[in-house]
């Protein structure tokens, strides 16, 4: 008895997660389409162009369109002013979807981000970006 029911809960956890694997094969081309989207965008400082792919979130926080080409300008210069990008993984976690995006700045130097991405009624749309720090140095 415990065998079967152990085998049909394996069953339908494998099913779950395939499911899972499967609908993030489907989503990553829109998904890095999204984010290469705004990558061109910030080539041409269209920050309002770039604004487009941002999150109803992200909209409410910067409000403008030049509030936040000021803040990817300040704050993420690789990501205004990138040589080179590359997608990664694209992982889920705590039910979010996550890409991971390599970019190369204007003196060569490579850094990594996450996206956090969101789909909503006009497709994926970008939550957040975080620039992740390398591991295994210390201060």
């Amino acid at each position: 008895m415990f065998t079967r029911v152990f085998a049909v809960l394996t069953f339908f956890l494998t099913l779950s997660f395939s499911n899972i694997a499967h609908a993030q094969d489907n989503a990553k081309p829109q998904i890095t389409g999204t984010i290469q989207n705004q990558f061109d965008a910030f080539s041409y400082d269209d920050f309002e162009t770039a604004f487009t792919f941002a999150s109803p979130f992200i909209k409410q926080l910067f409000g403008t369109h030049q509030n936040f080409g000021v803040m990817v300008a300040r704050s993420y210069p690789m990501v205004h002013r990138a040589k080179d990008v590359r997608f990664l993984e694209l992982r889920s976690v705590a039910g979010a979807l996550y890409q991971k995006v390599q970019v190369r700045d204007a003196s060569g130097q490579i850094h990594f981000l996450d996206y956090q991405m969101i789909e909503g009624e006009n497709g994926w749309k970008i939550n957040g970006v975080q620039l992740i720090k390398p591991s295994g140095l210390s201060a």
